[in-house]
C-alpha cells in the first residue's frame, strides 16, 4: 500500500500528465485558429483566445469561462488583432512552450512573488504548473496588447484579461497551492480549519479581512488626536482640535476629507497623523467628519454637499474663530468638493478662503486612469435611472471596486493567506481604515459620474451650475498648493497636475513618491520616500515636461507644504483655551465624534 507521500506524488504526476496533454491540445487548436500567413487579412481572434483555455475537466487551475466571451463583454463589440501580430504571438508561444516542455519537471518559475516560496521550487509538478500559468498569462497579455480599436476598448480588454489572469493563478486554489498544502500537513489540518473559520467570519462581515480588525477601535487607537465636535448637521460634524502650541496662527485651517471614506486616514496614529502635524505647526485646525449616509440621506445631491457641508463648514470655522477668511485643504473627492465650493463662492463674490491645498485631487477629469474603464454613457444612465428617486450607493460595492484595481495586492493576497493558509493578517492601521467603508447618496453619486468622469464639465466655464452659480475656475484666484502621488492609480499624476492648468492664481505643484494613500500619509519625521519640486512659476501642459525639470528631495513633502502655508496663515495669537465659541458653538462631544463610528 502506497504511503500518503507516495500517493500525493502519484496524484501530482497524473495531474502533470493531464496538464501536458491539455497543452498539446491547445497548441493544435491554436495552430488551426491562427492565420496561415501575415497577409491573410484581419480576423476575429476569439478562437485563438479560446485556444489558450484548457478543457474545464482538465487539471488546469485556469478552468474558467471562455476568455473570448469576457473580451466581448469588456469591449462591447467584436475585437480584432492584426494577423501578423497574432502569428508572431503564436510563434513566440510555441517556442516558449517547447522550451518549457523540454525542461519538463525540472522547470523553475521565476520573477513572480506568488511562486517565490521554496515550496514551489521544491515540488517539480507545482513548479511546472506555475511556469505554464506564467507562460499563458504572458501570451494572453500580448494578445490583449495587440487588440485593435480605440484606446478605451483596448484598455478595457487589457483590464478584463488582467483580472482573469490574476483570478486564475494556481496559487489561488488549494488543489494547486503547495505552500497551503505544506502548511496543512505541518499543522495537521489546523490551518484548513482556521481558513474555513476565517472565510465564514468574512462572509458574515461582508468583506475580505485585510488586517486584524479586532486590534483597532476608532477613538481608542486610531483617530486619537484630542479635540471636540463643535458643530453638526445631518451631513457632517465639525471637529476642532486642541492646540499643541502656546500660540496659533490667526487664520484657522479647515480640512475637507473625501466623503467616500472616513476622515481618520488623516489621523491614524500620533506618529503618522497629518492632522496632528498641522496642529503641531501652530494652526488652529478643524476637520469635516462626514456622516455615513443611511436611507434618510438617500436623496441628497452634489449641491447639498457643497452648500450645506463644505460652504457651511467654511462659514462655521469663520464664525468660531472670528477670522475674515480661512485656509482650507481638500483630499481626493474632498478636494474636488472644496474646489467646487471655491468656484461657487467666487461666483458670489465672496472671499472666504485665503488659500487652498489640493491633495491627489481631480478638477480636470481628462486623465482619470483605470477608473475611466468603468464609465460610459450606458453605465451613467443606468446609475441615473437607479437613483432617480433616491437611494444609496453601498460603500462595500465602492470598496470592492477599488480593491480590484489592484487585485493581487488587495484581494487574492488575502484570499490565499486568510482562507488557504489559515493566517490572521497582521494589524495595519491604514488597511483597517480601508475596510471601514461609507455609503454615498445615489443622486450625489450619479451627478458626480456624469458631470465629472463622463463629461468633464467642471473645467468648462459656465457649463455646469452648482448651488445656483455657473462654475468658472477663472474666477478662483487664490494661492493653491497642489500635490500628486507619482504611482497613484486612482488620481494619476497627470490628473492631479491638471489642476495647474485650471487655476489662474499663484500655484505650487509638488509630486510625492508612492500611491494614492501612502504618498499622502508620509510623516515628515520618518524621512521616507522622496518628493519633487520645481523652482519655476511656469507650468507646461504635460506633466512629463514638469517632471523632466523637477528637483528630487529626500523625505516627505509635509515640510514643503508647512513652509508654503506659514506666510499665508497670518500673525500668531494666543491659543484658545476652550473649544468653539462661548454660547454660540460649544463642545457637543469629544473627538472623533459619533458620525465616524457609524458602519456602512
Amino acid at each position: 500500500m502506497a504511503s500518503g507521500k507516495e500517493k500525493d506524488t502519484t496524484d501530482w504526476a497524473q495531474a502533470a500528465q493531464q496538464w501536458q496533454q491539455n497543452l498539446v491540445q491547445q497548441w493544435s487548436q491554436m495552430a488551426q485558429a491562427m492565420p496561415g500567413a501575415a497577409g491573410a487579412g484581419v480576423v476575429d481572434p476569439m478562437a485563438a483566445f479560446r485556444a489558450f483555455m484548457p478543457p474545464a475537466q482538465g487539471a488546469s487551475p485556469m478552468g474558467m469561462p471562455a476568455l473570448g466571451d469576457l473580451f466581448q463583454q469588456a469591449a462591447g463589440q467584436a475585437v480584432n488583432i492584426d494577423p501578423a501580430q497574432l502569428l508572431e504571438i503564436q510563434q513566440n508561444y510555441l517556442k516558449e512552450a517547447a522550451a518549457l516542455w523540454n525542461q519538463g519537471l525540472a522547470v523553475q518559475p521565476a520573477g513572480d512573488r506568488r511562486f517565490a516560496s521554496d515550496a514551489w521550487s521544491a515540488n517539480p509538478v507545482a513548479a511546472f504548473t506555475a511556469a505554464t500559468y506564467l507562460l499563458n498569462a504572458r501570451t494572453l497579455m500580448a494578445m490583449a496588447d495587440a487588440v485593435q480599436g480605440d484606446a478605451k476598448i483596448r484598455a478595457r480588454v487589457r483590464f478584463a484579461v488582467q483580472q482573469w489572469i490574476d483570478a486564475s493563478a494556481p496559487s489561488n486554489f488549494l488543489a494547486f497551492n503547495v505552500e497551503a498544502q505544506k502548511r496543512a500537513i505541518e499543522t495537521h489540518g489546523e490551518s484548513i480549519a482556521k481558513g474555513v473559520a476565517n472565510l465564514l467570519k468574512d462572509m458574515k462581515q461582508g468583506h475580505v479581512s485585510m488586517t486584524d480588525e479586532s486590534v483597532f477601535e476608532v477613538g481608542k487607537n486610531v483617530a486619537t488626536t484630542e479635540g471636540a465636535v463643535v458643530f453638526e448637521n445631518e451631513l457632517f460634524q465639525l471637529i476642532e482640535y486642541k492646540p499643541l502650541t502656546a500660540k496659533v496662527y490667526e487664520r484657522p485651517f479647515l480640512l475637507v476629507p473625501p466623503c467616500i471614506n472616513k476622515f481618520y486616514i488623516l489621523d491614524l496614529q500620533p506618529d503618522n497623523s497629518f492632522i496632528r502635524y498641522a496642529v503641531e505647526q501652530g494652526h488652529r485646525t478643524f476637520v469635516v467628519s462626514w456622516r455615513n449616509p443611511d436611507e434618510s440621506l438617500g436623496g441628497k445631491t452634489w449641491d447639498d454637499y457643497i452648500e450645506h457641508a463644505v460652504i457651511k463648514a467654511i462659514d462655521t470655522v469663520r464664525d468660531i474663530s472670528g477670522a475674515k477668511d480661512i485656509n482650507a485643504l481638500g483630499f481626493c473627492v474632498g478636494g474636488t468638493m472644496l474646489g467646487t465650493a471655491l468656484a461657487v463662492l467666487a461666483g458670489r463674490g465672496e472671499d472666504k478662503v485665503n488659500s487652498a491645498t489640493l491633495l491627489t485631487t481631480l478638477i480636470d477629469f481628462s486623465d482619470t486612469g483605470v477608473l475611466d474603464l468603468f464609465i460610459d454613457e450606458n453605465f451613467v444612465k443606468f446609475r441615473e435611472i437607479q437613483f432617480a428617486n433616491g437611494g444609496l450607493m453601498p460603500g462595500r460595492d465602492l470598496a470592492t471596486t477599488f480593491s480590484f484595481l489592484r487585485p493581487n495586492d488587495l484581494v487574492w493576497n488575502y484570499v490565499v493567506g486568510n482562507y488557504l493558509k489559515g493566517e490572521t493578517p497582521p494589524p495595519f492601521d491604514l488597511l483597517y481604515w480601508n475596510s471601514d467603508s461609507t455609503n454615498l447618496p445615489g443622486p450625489y453619486y450619479a451627478w458626480y459620474l456624469r458631470h465629472m468622469y463622463l463629461q468633464n464639465d467642471l473645467i468648462k466655464p459656465g457649463k455646469v451650475t452648482v448651488c445656483g452659480q455657473k462654475i468658472d475656475f477663472r474666477k478662483v484666484k487664490l494661492p493653491i498648493y497642489i500635490y500628486g502621488s507619482r504611482e497613484d492609480h486612482i488620481v494619476p499624476i497627470g490628473g492631479a497636475y491638471g489642476s495647474t492648468q485650471v487655476f489662474p492664481g499663484k500655484k505650487r505643484f509638488v509630486m510625492g513618491a508612492s500611491g494614492h494613500i501612502a504618498g499622502v500619509i508620509n510623516p515628515a519625521s520618518k524621512g521616507k520616500r522622496s518628493h519633487w519640486t520645481s523652482n519655476g512659476t511656469s507650468f507646461p501642459a504635460d506633466v512629463k515636461d514638469w517632471i523632466a525639470n523637477a528637483t528630487e528631495h529626500p523625505g516627505s513633502w509635509w515640510g514643503d507644504w508647512a513652509a508654503w502655508l506659514k506666510p499665508l496663515a497670518g500673525k500668531q495669537i494666543p491659543a484658545p483655551k476652550a473649544y468653539g465659541r462661548a454660547r454660540a458653538y460649544t463642545a457637543i462631544e469629544p473627538a472623533p465624534g459619533r458620525y465616524v463610528k457609524a458602519k456602512a
